[in-house]
């Protein structure tokens, strides 16, 4: 199975659009941890579908300037697949999923430039 074909995580949309924690596309790392975050973020009973979404998407979403918050079970697994792919220059999980936030909500949004 190529990199691109890789699951690294899931995501979210309804009628009203794709899940988001401000402009960017969340990713959770199983499909429990996604219906907690909408739960806790929308307060509301919307039908929200989730789905496993793959290395080549993110990455395709990436080049077209797409911005996405992975938590950290999918960063680890999009960091080594990117790693692969020959993304350099990402943030290291350690150092940035340190410290639980306040909400326990914790995200790291990646763009590329």
């Amino acid at each position: 199975m190529s990199t691109a074909h890789k699951v690294v995580g899931y995501f979210s949309y309804s009628e009203k659009g794709v899940f988001c924690d401000g402009d960017a596309c969340i990713i959770s790392g199983t499909k429990r941890l996604m219906s907690t975050y909408i739960n806790q973020m929308l307060h509301h009973s919307e039908e929200n579908i989730i789905k496993k979404t793959r290395f080549g998407e993110i990455i395709s979403g990436l080049e077209r300037g797409a911005a996405y918050a992975f938590d950290k079970d999918a960063y680890i697994i999009f960091l080594s697949l990117a790693h692969k792919h020959g993304v350099r220059d990402l943030p290291v999980p350690r150092q940035f999923f340190g410290e639980q936030s306040p909400t326990g909500l914790h995200f790291i949004r990646i763009q590329f430039a």
